[in-house]
């Protein structure tokens, strides 16, 4: 399986652990800004979680939650900063599957990905969607498939940059369909999605969130999402376990790290608050609207899951061949 969902029970029990804590905040923590890093450019996925929690954290808080971009290198960039930053939990970073992908796909990285950061909880999961250009001839799965194979090659797919979800699930595709298609990297999901608009490329491979705008005015065709079921925003959308690639199944996760080091007090003051805060009934609203689900977890359930991620998608890529590079 290539969906890893908090069991119900954990996840109930550090809501549970979680009221249990004392509302004062540790040390008078935060008594001035708090920086939440997104490694990736603004529109995208993880800018609209961190913009959308960040801003009733501020609420809690009573002070200002500053959403500062720094993409680059697959999210190395941010993540560098994050993992040199002082661990007093006033910068913060916001991250997603390609965290635990970077090992595999770069040569050498500039901080070691599980020593250098601190997980604080899980934040936010969906499922992928496979949309078409409206300028595709592409109408379905089943027509894609057909496709791929009487044409190799030919099919290219917009991902918003290697190592990123949407890149992953088309590998894992052409590992387990067999298929020739191409990917195509683009700087971010906000650009991503533009060129497949624009008819760039065939098809796009990103989070369900991001996309339902361009869905629900005809400017991208879905054709499937990559969960086991349906998403309750394109429920006319088929999986593609149902549009036979049986057993496929791909999610996205987001989570919430500091640098390393951090106070264990510290540490459980801040997954409390955001636990608070993705927990507000506007705030899950506003996820669910854009294809997210809301997620409490524990730090040490977080940091079983990086360790997960990380035994998983690098036995993907060794075993398909893809070697790691200088970035």
């Amino acid at each position: 399986m290539f969906f890893r969902r908090i069991a119900a029970p954990l996840a109930a029990a550090a809501t549970l652990s979680l009221a249990g804590l004392s509302c004062a905040h540790a040390g008078g923590y935060p008594d001035k800004p708090v920086r939440i890093i997104v490694p990736s450019t603004a529109g995208g996925a993880l800018d609209f979680l961190a913009r959308v929690v960040g801003a009733r954290l501020s609420q809690q808080w009573g002070q200002a939650v500053v959403v500062e971009n720094r993409p680059g290198a697959g999210g190395i960039v941010g993540s560098q900063f994050v993992a040199q930053s002082p661990p007093d939990g006033q910068t913060l970073l916001i991250v997603a599957t390609g965290y635990t992908v970077n090992p595999f796909i770069y040569a050498k990285l500039p901080y070691d990905t599980v020593k250098d950061f601190t997980p604080i909880t899980l934040l936010a999961e969906t499922s992928h969607v496979l949309a078409a250009s409206p300028q595709s001839k592409i109408t379905s799965i089943q027509h894609l498939l057909k496709t791929v194979h009487e044409k190799p090659g030919r099919i290219t797919y917009a991902v918003s940059g290697i190592g990123t979800g949407g890149w992953l699930t088309g590998e894992l595709m052409k590992k387990e369909g067999k298929l020739n298609m191409l990917a195509i990297p683009y700087k971010g999901s906000g650009a991503a999605t533009s060129g497949v608009v624009a008819g760039q490329t065939d098809l796009l491979i990103t989070d369900v969130g991001p996309v339902l705008p361009f869905t629900q005015s005809g400017q991208l065709k879905p054709l499937a999402v990559t969960g086991l079921k349906r998403s309750p925003q394109l429920p006319g959308v088929p999986t593609l376990d149902e549009s036979g690639m049986k057993g496929f199944e791909v999610g996205a996760w987001a989570g919430i790290l500091g640098p390393g080091g951090m106070p264990p007090t510290l540490v459980a003051q801040i997954q409390h608050d955001f636990a608070v805060a993705a927990n507000a009934p506007d705030v899950k609203e506003k996820l669910t609207t854009q294809g997210y689900d809301a997620v409490v977890s524990s730090p040490d359930e977080f940091r079983k899951v990086i360790s997960d991620e990380l035994g998983k998608w690098g036995e993907l890529l060794r075993n398909a061949g893809i070697k790691p590079t200088e970035q």
